[in-house]
């Protein structure tokens, strides 16, 4: 079986951040960060208000590689990030995802990543490879 993705496909997928996906997230991570729970703390910093954990950012991204581009059995095999802007409770954020190279034998493509904000706003941008598990035979 082939990798399923060709150079320049792209997927997108967009998420609203509510204030139940932080306190999830910190459920399952202990990040209780005060930039995400501490409305004083947060408006004293350059952030002015409550703003979510990064790692709800780069979730989109796991979703979008896992169910969408290049799909089912994909993974992150290494990732580079950069978040120009914080996303704050209440945004929605809008994820795209392009195919920058495909290497068949070694099941890896590079792809290209930006997520913009409601506003337009780059609130993420990165790479990263990725390496998708095809079973081998017939199932079980």
């Amino acid at each position: 079986m082939d990798m399923r993705c060709e150079v320049d496909q792209a997927a997108r997928r967009s998420l609203t951040v509510t204030t139940a996906m932080v306190h999830a997230y910190a459920g399952i991570t202990g990040d209780e960060n005060p930039l995400h729970f501490d409305e004083s703390f947060a408006s004293r910093t350059r952030f002015g208000r409550l703003m979510a954990q990064g790692g709800i950012t780069t979730g989109i991204l796991h979703a979008l590689v896992a169910m969408d581009l290049p799909g089912p059995g994909s993974v992150f095999a290494r990732q580079s990030w950069t978040f120009p802007r914080p996303v704050y409770i209440g945004d929605t954020i809008h994820a795209e995802g392009r195919v920058t190279r495909v290497d068949r034998r070694r099941r890896l493509a590079e792809m290209a990543f930006t997520v913009v904000n409601q506003d337009h706003e780059t609130v993420l941008e990165g790479t990263a490879t990725i390496y998708q598990a095809i079973p081998e035979g017939p199932a079980p």
